[in-house]
């Protein structure tokens, strides 16, 4: 079994738990405020992920009292030996706990066993996640790829105003993609299994985060402006990756069936009355029929609930989610599954 420490808000936790099963993990359950357990992990898959700042192995589940802990790891084997240190968290503050009386009464209890203490490099660390009426203790496995804001829209070869944050964008991979991703055997990106199609790729954002965690990126868009930025970004980040960009509408796509594993699409905002020669809402529905023609998985991401125009071009919508960016723009998410 293992923790996972959720990021982001506490309305994101159902977000960032679907993200981490469908991408790195097995059977998520969410435990506390910013906790979840998991059966299982995809060990080389869990630095992709946006939304888990941690996973441990789990030691224990106890109640939050530094006491219950200390007595966990008194009674754990532990096949371990080296240094550690001992992290303790009060995720969000819901916790009645000192952490630092935790990490002192841990730590002392790996020291009576023959563990030396480095805070700086130590060859294990221990967690202590208290939440609630919850405490987590488990060995670090992995942390999430912090480079996001490396990647700053603004930063990019090509820039539009209203480009999607990196770290939604990699989320939104993940969710459509991470069940493709997780059953590859390929080393690295230069030769995914897992292709991703951004139907209306804009500036590339989405593509990036597809070809940064392993996937062969494809994008189209109907205005050769955003085709020709959208290739100046790609080649850029994804240098050694395999990517194609081409122009084209997202309700025609010049593509096979079954061209992709996943689709990703960040729909158009606003109440716009034509977009590209299209009415938006003829957009969406010629986008979503497409979509199930040429992939199994898709994530639409836009301004409404667009759940009724998807089930009627064929897709179940597995989970929906309002996330919102600021002031009175949420984004709906749906997770969708072709039928």
């Amino acid at each position: 079994m293992y923790c996972l420490e959720l990021g982001g808000e506490a309305a994101d936790e159902a977000f960032a738990a679907l993200e981490a099963e469908r991408a790195a993990a097995s059977a998520v359950t969410r435990v506390a405020p910013g906790l979840a357990t998991a059966r299982g992990i995809h060990a080389d898959r869990l630095p992709t992920l946006a939304y888990t700042r941690r996973v441990s192995e789990l030691v224990g589940h106890t109640d939050a009292a530094v006491s219950s802990a200390v007595a966990t790891l008194s009674a754990a084997s532990i096949d371990r030996t080296g240094s550690i240190a001992v992290r303790a968290r009060n995720v969000r503050s819901t916790a009645d706990v000192s952490t630092a009386a935790a990490e002192r009464e841990l730590g002392g209890v790996l020291v009576d066993r023959g563990f030396s203490v480095d805070l700086d490099d130590p060859d294990h660390e221990l967690r202590a996640c208290f939440a609630d009426d919850v405490c987590l203790l488990g060995w670090t496995v992995a942390e999430r790829d912090t480079a996001f804001g490396s990647r700053a829209p603004t930063d990019r070869p090509f820039f539009q105003p209203g480009s999607m944050a990196p770290r939604d964008a990699r989320a939104y991979v993940n969710l459509a993609a991470g069940p493709a991703l997780t059953n590859t055997t390929a080393a690295g990106p230069t030769h995914p299994d897992a292709t991703v199609l951004d139907p209306m790729c804009g500036t590339g954002g989405l593509l990036i985060e597809a070809g940064l965690v392993g996937a062969r990126a494809i994008g189209s868009d109907a205005q050769w402006k955003m085709a020709r930025g959208t290739t100046e970004n790609l080649a850029e980040y994804l240098p050694e990756a395999r990517w194609d960009v081409v122009r084209g509408d997202a309700t025609d796509l010049p593509f096979r069936d079954d061209t992709a594993d996943a689709i990703v699409f960040d729909a158009p905002y606003g109440r716009q009355s034509k977009i590209a020669g299209h009415e938006l809402a003829d957009l969406v529905e010629g986008a979503l029929a497409e979509a199930a023609r040429v992939a199994p998985s898709c994530v639409l991401v836009g301004d409404r609930d667009w759940s009724a125009e998807a089930s009627d071009a064929g897709w179940t919508v597995e989970a929906r989610f309002e996330r919102r960016v600021h002031g009175s723009l949420v984004r709906h998410v749906h997770v969708l599954a072709r039928e």
